[in-house]
């Protein structure tokens, strides 16, 4: 093989130099003699890389790890439409995007901290028992 398949650029100045090299290489290191053949694209031996589990990960290190959510861009949203209402606009439209904003802001907040922070983090009573 005279060229890289990647890019095309000649790895070796003529096939006789990398054949040489190839024996010598083969000569120098006989215990990988047979693993890699030619015309090879993966190099034997190697492992795909491990998968880690970051929350796991973070348990065993006493670090808090928030639990997945869309309320914050749903809050983003809102704060955006709200935004709107301090461009200078006829005085209906900003209310209308003020009013329309701070509803999508409020159910945001609700929804992350109502909904998902009771379902994520129920609260236990004193005989045991745990409610929400």
């Amino acid at each position: 093989m005279q060229h890289c398949r990647n890019c095309g650029y000649a790895l070796w100045p003529s096939v006789t130099v990398a054949s040489a090299a190839l024996k010598a290489w083969k000569e120098a290191d006989p215990e990988h003699r047979m693993l890699a053949r030619p015309y090879d694209r993966e190099l034997p031996g190697e492992e795909q890389p491990q998968l880690a589990d970051y929350d796991a990960r973070a348990h065993e290190l006493g670090i808090h790890v928030s639990p997945r959510s869309n309320y914050p861009f749903v809050i983003c949203l809102g704060l955006g439409v709200a935004a709107f209402a301090a461009v200078p606009l006829p005085l209906v439209a900003r209310i209308v995007f003020g009013a329309i904003g701070a509803a999508i802001f409020l159910f945001g907040v609700f929804g992350w901290v109502v909904l998902e922070d009771t379902r994520y983090f129920p609260v236990e009573t004193t005989d045991g028992s745990e409610h929400h």
